[in-house]
């Protein structure tokens, strides 16, 4: 589910103290297809056993775009490392950045991960899945620093283990916006500027739970895909965006890619939008309505306390996580939808975006089951959950859950979905 990037720096060897354990992994599962830790480096040789302090602890971090961001991806990584760190009493100079590192050459990659271990890193954050080798690999160099990797499956039994989170909840919360909206528009056409689609189950569910949220409210909802084959890109953002607008009259503008730019245009064009990641109202207010966010800092807060608490033995990391793959939701609090821009939004797409929510946290019901849902609202705003079993089809006809069935398998979710629900067009 996305992505992500990579960075670039100077070299360097260095050995760092590392601390871990304590940790709690919800709604632990195993990845998909664990890596190795690959050949232990020179510079990996034993751990040490002196405990760190929360004065000589250091967090390290690669970054695909610029720390300095105010939307988007990156910003929102960083923005919850700096507020978890805040929160267990870390000094702000003991976080160590390396950014703009592309996530497309290894090399770079490599040499961002040298520098902020060689700076004394004892854990190390990557949060685009493109760095997703390199970081495997100098888990294994450096065995007594951690490292933990956004959104990719790669991880050891020590020190590596990767995090990712149920965003598909809360794309579900935001396609009920959109499709509120585009029913309040007499518009049955929404747009969804993808950074992939069927290439990788993290971009692919995202349409499908966004698609499915639509059309809870507006069954009639068609969601227009346009890829541009990369996690960020401006200029191609802002490009597809533009064209599902000229080419489908898409009354409502979603993404999952790293900028603002779709929410950009879709202001300029009169129209109205879903971000993703951070918050994208202040950057739209005239268009955004709601946008699928991280709260990154739940994970960041448990792992770093993990690493902490370890007394310097790294290869505890993983035990003291609960497991070498985080991953959490909406009832973690670790994903949610951003507060609806109700001077925008349809009447009642709060309330109808709330009771969703509950019955989602509650464990009642989750999106991909075979039991779709529609909404009663009285004349005083007060909404029914309407439940009815129903297959969930995939865009060729093949059922993917029988009607009444429970939801797809998590290991679905994350790792092989590789198919569009019905009413999801691409191109």
């Amino acid at each position: 589910m996305k992505k992500f990037l990579a960075l670039a720096l100077a070299a360097a060897m260095s050995l760092s103290l590392v601390a871990c354990g304590g940790g709690n992994n919800p709604g632990s599962s195993s990845a998909k297809d664990p890596g190795s830790a690959g050949d232990p480096g020179a510079s990996g040789s034993g751990s040490v056993s002196t405990p760190v302090s929360n004065s000589d602890f250091k967090v390290g971090a690669v970054y695909i775009t610029s720390q300095n961001d105010t939307a988007g991806y990156t910003f929102q990584h960083h923005n919850g490392i700096t507020t978890a760190m805040k929160n267990l009493g870390l000094d702000p100079a003991s976080l160590i950045v390396v950014d703009n590192v592309p996530d497309n050459d290894d090399t770079a990659v490599e040499a961002a991960i040298d520098t902020v271990v060689n700076q004394g890193a004892d854990i190390v954050f990557g949060i685009s899945f493109g760095y997703i080798q390199p970081m495997n690999d100098k888990a294994g160099e450096y065995k007594d620093v951690i490292f933990s990797h956004g959104t990719g499956y790669m991880a050891n039994d020590t020190n590596f283990n990767n995090y990712f989170g149920r965003i598909y909840q809360a794309r579900y919360l935001a396609g009920i916006a959109a499709g509120m909206k585009s029913l309040e528009e007499g518009n049955n056409n929404i747009g969804y500027v993808a950074a992939f689609n069927l290439d990788y189950a993290e971009t692919c569910s995202g349409i499908n739970a966004f698609a499915l949220g639509a059309q809870s409210a507006n069954p009639d909802a068609v969601v227009h895909v346009n890829v541009i084959n990369t996690w960020g890109d401006e200029a191609l953002e802002k490009q597809a965006a533009q064209a599902l607008i000229d080419a489908y009259n898409c009354c409502v503008i979603s993404q999952h890619c790293d900028s603002a730019q779709p929410q950009l245009v879709a202001a300029q064009n009169n129209v109205f939008g879903c971000g993703y990641n951070s918050d994208m109202t202040e950057q739209a207010p005239t268009a955004h309505l709601t946008a699928a966010i991280w709260h990154w800092n739940v994970y960041y807060e448990t792992a770093i306390k993990a690493a902490m608490d370890c007394n310097g033995d790294a290869s505890k990391f993983v035990e003291n996580m609960g497991g070498n793959a985080y991953y959490a939701g909406l009832a973690e609090g670790f994903v949610d939808a951003s507060p609806l821009n109700e001077s925008v939004a349809a009447p009642n797409t709060k309330a109808v975006m709330d009771a969703v929510r509950e019955l989602i946290i509650s464990g009642e019901w989750d999106v991909f089951s075979g039991v779709k849902l529609s909404y009663n609202i009285s004349e005083d705003g007060k909404v029914e959950i309407v439940k009815t079993d129903a297959d969930l089809v995939d865009n060729a006809g093949n059922v993917i859950v029988a009607a009444g069935g429970l939801s797809v398998d998590d290991g679905v979710i994350k790792g092989s979905m590789n198919y569009n629900v019905a009413g999801v067009v691409e191109g």
